[in-house]
């Protein structure tokens, strides 16, 4: 990989500005895609976002409401890059960023429990057939070699609140590990998403919503394209 340069870049269209690596790490459709599937209200006091990378999840959050956010991520370069955003948007005073594991939070911040959590995860499993990418931090970024979908369910579960929420992006294909996860911690799935990234394809993406200690029961809405889209602000307020 050529050698990368930090660059400060406008976060879409949400009046705010973000630092990245100008070869990757850069925010993606898919964190977008989820702060705005959030739904925040009056009740939202406490927010975790897990695996925050450059924080584009919380730093959309913080348009949207003055509850506390705090984040968690784990490689050193790009929590500096979350660290920087953070500060030159002024909004240190609202979110807070650790450099650290999410499988460490005890040891962060005891047994919080918080009303909202988020999660942009890594995508793929790592086994006999994985292909990583050869360059570490993209790997741990896209692979769970880290951390595993089931230890995010986990830490969601013991950090919420009863009757919080939890949201995920995810790939479609990992939907019945998804609804597993979530009847096996008490995070019942009750809303889905499905994201096409083209108006002729078929969806590829899911947002789930799920609620602690809540009774079963699953809304799917109708898929939803992102082809096209020049805004991508309240892209599901009839959805959730």
């Amino acid at each position: 990989m050529k050698t990368s340069k930090i660059v400060l870049n406008d976060l879409y269209d949400y009046d705010l500005k973000i630092y990245q690596y100008d070869t990757h790490f850069k925010f993606s459709i898919d964190s977008i895609l989820l702060a705005e599937y959030v739904k925040i209200t009056n009740r939202t006091k406490e927010i975790l976002d897990m695996c925050t990378g450059n924080a584009s999840v919380p730093l959309i959050l913080s348009t949207k409401t003055k509850a506390n956010i705090e984040a968690i991520e784990v490689q050193k370069d790009i929590y500096d890059l979350a660290a920087k955003s953070i500060s030159f948007n002024k909004l240190d005073h609202q979110i807070t960023v650790y450099n650290s594991n999410i499988l460490d939070i005890k040891t962060i911040k005891g047994l919080k429990k918080y009303d909202i959590i988020t999660c942009n995860p890594p995508y793929f499993k790592v086994d006999e057939k994985s292909y990583t990418n050869d360059f570490e931090p993209l790997a741990i970024a896209r692979h769970e070699i880290l951390v595993t979908l089931d230890d995010i369910f986990r830490i969601a579960s013991e950090h919420l609140n009863s009757k919080g929420e939890f949201y995920l992006i995810h790939r479609l294909e990992r939907l019945d590990e998804i609804i597993i996860l979530g009847n096996k911690y008490k995070l019942n799935v009750k809303n889905i998403e499905l994201i096409k990234t083209k108006d002729k394809n078929k969806p590829s993406m899911v947002l789930v919503r799920c609620i602690k200690n809540s009774k079963m029961g699953i809304k799917i809405s109708n898929p939803v394209s992102i082809e096209g889209r020049t805004t991508y602000q309240d892209i599901f307020k009839e959805e959730v």
